[in-house]
């Protein structure tokens, strides 16, 4: 019986001096986070009464390092950005370089086409050439040959009209 006295008195004295360590834990975080609180108003301009002139000038050194901060990522991402943008502008146009090529290219056979068929004997312009299947092109456009001849029409030995 006294052993058992003796440890329920250890165990609520035990108990007291942690609720008493609890106690000034929860007061210490309690005091930081109104301190915490204080320095983000003091950020923000707000309560800059309390303070002295010291703590203003550290306050404002250590505003204007977290500005110089921001402004150092704000203008690496830019960098970063209008190199991104200049890369991708040099690979549209590479593209739209080699589609033009191979428009060029298109139309130089097509004249040459043309050309041979002119050459050939007993060619005879009564005679109208089927024009090829109607392709398109990798953007989905409808290629259109401007060098065909129409021959839907008579042709006229007259020289053409000249205005005056």
């Amino acid at each position: 019986m006294i052993f058992r006295s003796l440890t329920l008195v250890l165990t609520v004295k035990m108990l007291f001096n942690q609720s008493q360590y609890y106690q000034q834990e929860s007061s210490k975080l309690r005091a930081q986070i109104g301190n915490l609180q204080n320095q983000n108003r003091n950020y923000m301009g707000e309560a800059l009464a309390a303070l002295n002139h010291r703590e203003l000038r550290n306050l404002e050194q250590k505003i204007e390092k977290g500005i110089s901060k921001v402004r150092s990522k704000k203008n690496e991402m830019l960098f970063a950005e209008i190199e991104y943008m200049q890369k991708r502008q040099e690979v549209d146009l590479h593209n739209n370089n080699q589609y033009l090529r191979a428009k060029i290219a298109e139309t130089e056979r097509a004249q040459q086409h043309q050309q041979q068929m002119n050459l050939m004997p007993g060619s005879s312009s009564s005679y109208e050439l089927v024009p090829p299947p109607q392709q398109f092109d990798t953007r989905n456009y409808l290629q259109v040959n401007g060098l065909q001849t129409n021959n839907h029409y008579p042709r006229q030995d007259q020289p053409p009209l000249q205005l005056v």
